[in-house]
């Protein structure tokens, strides 16, 4: 008996918690105020920029290859008297590195010998040129006393066409020693060229640096064999001058077009935290990329590295400064984006509110399409936007011309603006009477009076 009584206490006390907790939500779900959440318009600079990401590189690099196939037998020297590395400091005509020339040599030895070969087949062929010469002189000779002799018959038949024949034989002989210089002239200048083309590929067994610069990559090592086919094998990558470098920076589509040379730009590695260094554009390339349907800019940044901070190949953030405006009313992005609903508007301005929110292409649900104007105009394309300022319980509005944004304040204009003015940016509601404690919460225990006691 006396646990059924203890049990029906126990389920009293927990119905009246619940109908207690029940009551509690209903006062604070049918008696709430609304409280605005404000932000002061404030007076300071602005500075808009796009981000983007890119990579330094050098302004200028030169590949050093191999035009000959070989060995790689040593390096050359820096002006430094090291061996040529990463990061070595080489002037024009430095030996880089030096690959086996025996095979090359020889065939140098190989040409100079048909070169010989050849200027002595041309001496050959003038002195027998000059043999007949002589030999066409006396037939000549003999042909012209025969034909003085013939008249007179004193010269038989015979003897008359042997001279005949002997001079034209000579004749002929003189052409075929003319055809057999110009035949030697013509191999001794093969044999020229052939020399000159086995020079030239001993001469670049030599690899030597065709400018002034700094070795940013050494690909090759000591012993390892170089293969030249279509393509010369890549043996040096150099920069030529590491004083001024160059940023890569890939540019969405949507910001390209406010992109120009010569415009500002900042940006910072992560090479050296919180250090900013200083740019501008260069130019903009037209060869646009696609990727995953995402069309993509390269824009060259040009930037001073006479500190020589700045290493081939880091990750750079950057910063294309679109607007510096010092000394202009700001007010957050969530101010220009907020937008109340119809009865939070002063009464006076309720019917051109609904104008507007109308006029923007929405007339069934108001709220969302001034909405959508305000995070148009906050995008800062110089177009009108409106804040909101308290009035009461209510809020009215206030048109403003809209510059442009950092991403979180925006540069906005008006005759009703002043600095220090609150603009609404959200809201919140509470009870009435600024009561939200939950009767569940436990309680610190209240003092009683002890009086009477």
């Amino acid at each position: 008996m006396k646990f059924l009584m203890k049990r029906a206490v126990s389920v009293a006390v927990v119905a009246a918690i619940i109908g207690a907790g029940g009551a509690w939500y209903l006062y604070r779900s049918d008696d709430q105020t609304v409280f605005y959440r404000t932000a002061a318009v404030e007076r300071g600079d602005l500075l808009a920029t796009i981000s983007a990401t890119g990579t330094v590189e050098p302004e200028e690099v030169v590949d050093v290859g191999a035009q000959v196939a070989g060995k790689i037998n040593s390096f050359g020297q820096d002006k430094n008297g090291n061996e040529i590395d990463y990061g070595s400091v080489v002037e024009e005509g430095t030996v880089l590195a030096q690959i086996d020339d025996s095979l090359y040599a020889a065939d140098v030895a190989q040409s100079t010998a048909q070169l010989m070969q050849a200027k002595s087949g041309l001496q050959r062929a003038e002195a027998d040129i000059e043999q007949m010469k002589a030999k066409l002189y006396q037939a000549q000779r003999d042909w012209e006393r025969a034909q003085k002799l013939w008249p007179s018959e004193a010269l038989a038949e015979s003897s008359y066409d042997a001279y005949k024949s002997g001079y034209e034989t000579a004749k002929a002989n003189l052409a075929v020693g003319e055809a057999a210089i110009a035949q030697a002239k013509a191999s001794v200048a093969q044999s020229e060229a052939v020399l000159q083309r086995s020079q030239r590929n001993l001469s670049y067994c030599t690899i030597k640096s065709p400018v002034k610069g700094v070795i940013i990559d050494r690909r090759v090592n000591i012993g390892q064999t170089v293969v030249s086919s279509l393509n010369a094998p890549s043996l040096f990558l150099m920069a030529k001058d590491l004083k001024r470098m160059q940023v890569w920076v890939s540019v969405n589509e949507a910001d390209i077009g406010n992109i120009q040379p010569g415009q500002a730009v900042t940006f910072t590695v992560d090479a050296y935290p919180g250090e900013v260094f200083l740019g501008e554009v260069g130019k903009v390339r037209l060869n646009a990329n696609m990727t995953q349907n995402v069309v993509t800019y390269t824009v060259e940044v040009i930037t001073d590295n006479s500190s020589g901070k700045l290493l081939p190949y880091l990750t750079a953030n950057i910063q294309f400064e679109l607007s510096n405006s010092k000394g202009v009313l700001l007010v957050p992005n969530a101010a220009l984006r907020w937008s109340p609903r119809p009865e939070q508007v002063a009464a006076e301005y309720r019917e051109a509110a609904a104008e507007s929110k109308s006029g923007n292409g929405n007339h069934e649900n108001g709220h969302k399409s001034s909405s959508n104007h305000n995070i148009e105009a906050a995008s800062g394309n110089g177009g009108q936007g409106v804040v909101w300022v308290q009035q009461g319980n209510y809020v009215r509005p206030i048109k403003v011309r809209v510059g442009p944004s950092d991403g979180t304040m925006t540069e906005v204009e008006g005759k009703d603006l002043q600095e220090g003015l609150q603009v609404v940016f959200g809201e919140q509601q509470q009870a009435a009477g600024a009561k939200t404690t939950n009767p569940f919460t436990p309680q610190m225990m209240r003092g009683r009076s002890t009086s009477g006691r």
